[in-house]
């Protein structure tokens, strides 16, 4: 299967069921993983499966894609965020991970190993420090932005090292990065903070975190 032809599998309506099977396997494996763990407890867990497959498959509803990799997407970073805040840094995190593993399993973009990991796993990763943030007021906020800028300063030390022969000769190269990448990065998490905004949505997410943690 070609590329061209595996992103249009992803694209399809089968393709988004396969990405959201997979992405529940991945929440049951943490499932497994974590089970013995009484610190965390077996309904959290599920709960983050849950928001891992609604991220996965938010994160393939492409609204603009970059020449280069990255995407302006559905808001799937604030479902990944969503579990560090509910439940902690350590379940946040490996949630996080994973969901940068699933985005380099339906979405590559790979020119080098040290590329993929700046740009997939340790990107998503800080979302997870979402986890630092809870039950503070104004937590959830707070901790989507720092997942933000962390993820965006992954991609603009990966562009600085990757993909600087594509800068302007006469752009520095860490602005050229910069650039391109808040593009894509920037749009989304304004728009997913403005829906948060929004006292209904609020509330919405209070109430199924608390249903969670009960």
């Amino acid at each position: 299967m070609s590329a061209e032809q595996f992103s249009n599998f992803v694209m399809s309506d089968v393709g988004a069921v396969v990405a959201f099977v997979c992405a529940l396997i991945l929440g049951l494996v943490l499932l497994f993983f974590f089970q013995k763990d009484a610190k965390v407890p077996l309904k959290a867990l599920t709960y983050s499966a849950i928001c891992l497959a609604i991220a996965v498959i938010l994160s393939n509803i492409r609204l603009y894609r970059m020449p280069m990799g990255g995407s302006i997407t559905a808001g799937p970073m604030i479902f990944v965020s969503l579990i560090g805040y509910w439940f902690g840094l350590k379940v946040g995190v490996i949630a996080a991970l994973s969901f940068g593993f699933l985005r380099l399993l339906f979405d590559p973009y790979i020119v080098h190993p040290l590329q993929m990991l700046l740009d997939y796993p340790l990107a998503y990763a800080f979302l997870g420090l979402s986890g630092l943030f809870k039950g503070r007021k104004y937590g959830l906020f707070i901790g989507y932005v720092v997942g933000v800028v962390g993820r965006l300063l992954c991609t603009i030390l990966s562009g600085v090292l990757f993909f600087a022969m594509f800068a302007p000769d006469d752009m520095n190269v860490w602005l050229y990065s910069f650039l391109y990448n808040i593009t894509y990065i920037g749009p989304e998490a304004v728009l997913t903070l403005m829906i948060l905004a929004v006292p209904v949505f609020k509330a919405a997410i209070d109430r199924v975190g608390i249903e969670a943690r009960t």
